[in-house]
């Protein structure tokens, strides 16, 4: 993380508390570790004072070795490991971990087409498809151990992170300051189109009711716990009757639906293609309301548990190749027609 400027990050935890605090580098945890760091250097230097410059050497070392793994200033890994050979003899941390154990485990919330969902025609892990599955598929090959998908809701997927439960998680997951505070995140590997971004989902027959955001005046609203989403109604609504959180998208539509909800804030491509595979669904968007996120929000993100850079940087090596190659947008095509032409 750069240093410098002392920046806000504002988490969002599971229960709806807001827990604030400057750059992760000020976490307490962080500087704990930190001074323990320290304290181990001065204690080597002073316990070795006969042979100060090799103590200088090693410190130098140690300060290369660390300026390999860097996050930007948005707290997210831009940097790739090479992929060629697999995992590297050197691997550090999980990475080491995964290596030795020959298992990777990966959380998703498999309900948000086409990137991750459910084919009922299928059992164990092969039911679990969708873009994002072909690129968790693609990192374990990458690194030539097993993969297990570990099915879950969207805020259990965040929380298994940050608990470092799992290795990764792939769940067509955003930046925002609040996880990239909590945990380490790739390079972008999906980007939605310019004119993608946060829409408003209603019932049809309420159309004539509905138009704008003012519109939603005393109405009950739902959105995705721990979304983004579910921050841009905080946001954008300052006066409604009820606004519901969800661990899972079904749960939206099901709430819209029965009644429950007269209106969802909704990631606009996952939502069209639920619509495009559900022709006959009483639930439509709102037309020409949609919010664009701001560039650093965009784009799809891995992530993994606080500090293992190095296992993100294996990761952007395997980003790096389906994006150069335009392999994901073509999962993603490929995915959308399946997700359409599956049976309700």
């Amino acid at each position: 993380m750069k240093k410098g400027k002392w920046r806000s990050w504002l988490l969002f935890t599971t229960v709806g508390t807001a827990v604030i605090f400057a750059d992760p580098a000020s976490h307490p945890a962080t500087v704990q570790g930190a001074q323990e760091a320290q304290d181990t250097k001065d204690t080597s230097v002073k316990e070795d004072e006969t042979d100060n410059s090799d103590a200088q050497t090693r410190v130098g070392t140690e300060e290369e070795e660390k300026e390999i793994y860097l996050e930007n200033e948005w707290g997210f890994v831009e940097q790739s490991l090479d992929i060629s050979k697999g995992i590297p003899e050197d691997a550090q941390g999980r990475l080491d971990k995964i290596k030795r154990t020959g298992r990777l485990t990966i959380a998703t919330e498999p309900y948000f087409p086409p990137q991750e969902f459910i084919d009922p025609s299928l059992e164990g892990q092969e039911q679990y498809v969708g873009s994002d599955m072909e690129l968790a598929r693609l990192i374990a090959g990458k690194m030539e151990v097993e993969l297990e998908i570990v099915p879950m809701s969207f805020a259990e997927v965040l929380s298994s992170v940050t608990e470092g439960t799992v290795d990764l998680a792939i769940s067509g997951l955003s930046f925002t300051p609040g996880r990239a505070g909590a945990m380490e995140l790739s390079k972008g590997y999906y980007f939605s189109g310019e004119t993608a971004g946060i829409g408003i989902l209603i019932r049809k027959k309420d159309a004539d009711k509905i138009k704008s955001v003012e519109d939603l005046e005393n109405k009950n609203i739902i959105a995705q716990m721990a979304s983004l989403q579910e921050a841009m109604m905080v946001e954008k609504v300052l006066n409604y009757r009820e606004f519901r959180r969800v661990s899972t998208m079904e749960k939206i539509y099901t709430a819209l639906e029965k009644g429950i909800s007269d209106a969802a804030f909704v990631d606009v491509d996952s939502v069209e293609v639920y619509l495009n595979s559900h022709p006959d669904s009483e639930l439509m968007l709102v037309p020409g309301v949609n919010f664009i996120q701001e560039e650093q929000y965009n784009g799809d993100r891995v992530a993994a548990p606080r500090n293992e850079i190095q296992l993100i940087c294996f990761v952007n090596g395997v980003i790096d190749e389906v994006v150069e190659s335009g392999q994901y947008n073509q999962w993603y095509e490929e995915y959308a027609r399946y997700a359409k032409d599956l049976p309700d």
